[in-house]
């Protein structure tokens, strides 16, 4: 498998965990009734299934888009994702003789 492939892979399925995670805590803590909706009508788990999708996808993209930050090295000396020193190139100046 391409090394791009399994970084995706790898990054959207702890994006998926995550979200997992979250829509646990949701049902847990039975946030605005929640839990009693998902359990008590007919088409709850549809809807507990596209929560957990569509929050997937969301965590998903938020993980991957942080690796790759994390991940991005420049050609600058310094520690991994440190900013490069800002310093202002050295200017020549230029003196004109003669004038008053």
């Amino acid at each position: 498998m391409p090394r791009l492939a399994r970084f995706c892979m790898i990054h959207y399925l702890v994006g998926f965990g995550v979200a997992t995670l979250f829509v646990g805590a949701l049902l847990l803590a039975d946030m605005s009734g929640l839990r009693h909706l998902v359990t008590s009508t007919a088409d709850g788990p549809l809807a507990l299934a596209m929560l957990w999708f569509f929050n997937g996808i969301v965590f998903a993209g938020a993980q991957v888009g942080v690796a790759l930050f994390l991940r991005a090295e420049s050609d600058a000396e310094g520690p991994r994702g440190s900013a490069p020193a800002l310093a202002a190139p050295p200017v020549a100046v230029l003196r004109r003789e003669g004038r008053a």
